[in-house]
């Protein structure tokens, strides 16, 4: 049986946690509030104290990083909790699996692998690739082993608050609605399913391989908005629409909305293809993307069932 922390309770650190504790692991999952999740020990923790977190690493075979503080605060809360999670990792010996996202590569020129250049020059994606780079410089010394899991924006059960594609957009599709949202909703964009999100986490944690390197969670074929809403009007027998908001809302609510000012900023993953490729990580970590349309139904039907 291996120990395992993981930091976060949320969304992602609940799936890794449940996950590991179904296989049999002791597992820890640490959050601000002691958050509970079945088959876990929960742990109050503030991330960004060093010597706590140090202490709740100790014995672990693996600290999985997968807190995400609110989007306003990115540049003041991250250096802090990734310096934490550096030095708990160098004490404990505990290798480190870093959940992320695509911010750090700005505004791509094709299908982004783990190898495409990181060119990022937004706050939240240079706040990101500090982090990452740290650490990376850490497992490059020999202190610690360190990846860095990256996904697209995720979708699935429970995905509610800012999801682009979350709660609301299959709420106005169950409702013959219109979603708004932000970007070109005709544009093909990638989308990670939280359970595979998960499995890719774990899988990583697990490689025997060399570290010190990123994954992509295998995300599938890039599907548009539109068609998204088209597959929903089916399986809910509704007439959704979508339809994106003009860029100079999102300006002007930006002026007036630190959190909106965060979203306009990279509001350009959406007025372009945004796709993930993650031939690497599939052909090494073995873990692929759920069927498309399974996810989709199981998350339309979640959130259907939720309401009634």
């Amino acid at each position: 049986m291996s120990r395992q922390l993981v930091v976060g309770a949320g969304l992602i650190g609940g799936g890794v946690a449940r996950r590991l504790a179904a296989r049999g692991d002791d597992v820890v999952i640490a959050s601000r509030h002691g958050t509970a999740v079945d088959g876990a020990r929960a742990l109050a923790l503030d991330a960004t104290d060093a010597e706590a977190f140090a202490a709740a690493a100790g014995g672990a075979a693996t600290i999985f990083l997968c807190t995400n503080p609110p989007y306003t605060r990115w540049p003041t809360d991250w250096p802090p909790v990734f310096a934490a999670a550096i030095d708990a990792a160098t004490r404990s010996g505990a290798g480190l699996v870093i959940m992320s996202n695509l911010y750090g590569y700005g505004p791509p020129e094709g299908p982004m692998t783990e190898d495409s250049p990181e060119l990022s020059t937004e706050t939240k994606g240079r706040v990101r690739l500090a982090g990452w780079h740290a650490a990376l410089a850490a497992h490059e010394r020999g202190d610690i082993r360190a990846v860095e899991v990256r996904a697209s924006d995720y979708f699935g059960p429970g995905a509610t608050g800012t999801a682009h594609l979350g709660e609301s957009f299959f709420h106005a599709a169950e409702k013959s609605k219109t979603a708004r949202v932000v970007g070109d909703p005709a544009l093909p964009h990638s989308w990670s399913y939280l359970p595979d999100i998960v499995s890719t986490l774990i899988a990583a944690a697990d490689y025997e391989g060399a570290w010190g390197r990123v994954w992509h969670v295998p995300s599938g074929q890039p599907r548009a908005r539109t068609v998204i809403m088209e597959q929903l009007n089916e399986h809910y027998g509704g007439h959704g629409r979508v339809a994106g908001y003009p860029q100079w809302v999102l300006r002007a609510l930006a002026a007036v909305s630190p959190l909106m000012r965060e979203i306009e900023a990279s509001s350009y993953q959406f007025r372009m293809p945004f796709v993930i490729d993650s031939a690497q990580t599939e052909r090494l970590l073995g873990v692929s993307a759920t069927g498309w349309l399974e996810a989709l139904t199981t998350t339309a039907d979640t959130y259907r069932s939720a309401r009634h």
